[in-house]
């Protein structure tokens, strides 16, 4: 079992920055340091989305098309924490962003395949 606490949401402006974070831990048996970790973000209406991940050892990123170029993913095994850098905010980022564990995936995009969720912390962008 694996619990993910995010935080460093909040309202900012379009063109802001936030850095969101997700600190994770495991009551026994498998490390964090062994799961992919995945940011997904879900608007009022519309579907969860997927948005970056991060392979075991932080050297593989994935990422959306709706936010390449302005998010980084990056993770720190040390402080069992990933994290999501995001730059040049849109009205359109605006939603719940989730982070997500997974043993092992097959397809970094599909929420299906990760394992354990966080509560999700609420990203308000204004225009």
């Amino acid at each position: 079992q694996v619990q993910l606490v995010e935080s460093g949401g909040g309202l900012v402006q379009a063109g802001g920055s936030l850095r969101l974070s997700c600190a994770a831990s495991a009551a026994s048996g498998r490390t964090f340091s062994r799961y992919v970790m995945g940011w997904f973000r879900q608007a009022p209406g519309k579907e969860r989305e997927f948005i970056a991940a991060v392979s075991w050892s932080g050297g593989s990123t994935y990422y959306a098309d709706s936010v390449q170029g302005r998010c980084t993913i990056s993770r720190d095994n040390a402080k069992n924490t990933v994290y999501l850098q995001m730059n040049s905010l849109k009205p359109e980022d605006t939603a719940v962003y989730y982070c997500a564990a997974a043993a092992s995936v097959s397809s970094w995009h599909s929420d299906s395949e990760y394992d354990f969720w966080g509560q999700g912390t609420q990203v308000t962008v204004s225009s």
